[in-house]
């Protein structure tokens, strides 16, 4: 049965792992920044559609899916903010991977527009960020009541956002397992917009400030 999981693809995942697969994604993705490849947004609106109908012999329950879903995602990002508190920037700039140093970038560009409060709460919903804001978050020296406060309002709104999302489409939408793939397709454009609606405000941001730089020179 292991052999089968595709870690990239959401069915497979909660097909081969259940409620259990929710919880360990999500605890990944949040809190350890090996997992920031993991596809949390649509796992989350696939699990509550599984909660609706059943696929390859899974059904899942809607109460073990919102708190498997809560506990990965507010226990994961509390391990964050614990590692980037003790290990320190070291922590971040560690890696090489190009989509980290952008969620990198993201991150300190969120917390630096929006303060604290609201930067936690919005990286909850734009990939790569939510998993490197966390450590960043300790590193910066964001609090840990503040953060916990933060990071629990984004993270009960990110999972149960979705997973209910996903519950009241599977539930109004008759045999909605033919449409899995296309409408699992469809949260994952969706989920990349915020990164792609910052990356292009931050190109263009960009641009206008290179004129100014050319006129100081």
């Amino acid at each position: 049965m292991f052999q089968a999981l595709n870690p990239l693809d959401a069915t497979s995942l909660l097909t081969t792992l259940g409620t259990a697969g929710v919880f360990l994604v999500l605890f990944a993705e949040t809190g350890l920044l090996i997992g920031f490849f993991l596809p949390g947004d649509s796992l989350l609106f696939t699990a509550g559609l599984l909660c609706t109908t059943t696929r390859d012999g899974v059904h899942l329950s809607l109460p073990a899916v919102l708190a498997a879903s809560a506990a990965g995602a507010l226990l994961g990002a509390q391990v964050g903010h614990l590692l980037g508190r003790r290990a320190g920037r070291a922590f971040v700039a560690r890696t090489t991977n190009r989509h980290l140093a952008n969620g990198v970038t993201r991150a300190e560009e969120l917390l630096a527009r929006y303060g604290h409060g609201k930067a936690i709460v919005l990286a909850r919903f734009i990939p790569v960020v939510r998993t490197v804001l966390n450590p960043l978050a300790g590193i910066v020296g964001v609090p840990t009541r503040t953060f916990a406060l933060w990071q629990v309002t984004g993270g009960l709104a990110w999972t149960a956002g979705l997973v209910l999302g996903g519950y009241a489409l599977g539930s109004s939408i008759p045999n909605v397992d033919r449409y899995l793939l296309p409408l699992v397709g469809l949260i994952v454009v969706a989920s990349l917009l915020p990164l792609a609606l910052e990356l292009l405000r931050a190109r263009r941001e960009g641009r206008a400030a290179e004129p100014d730089h050319k006129h100081t020179v």
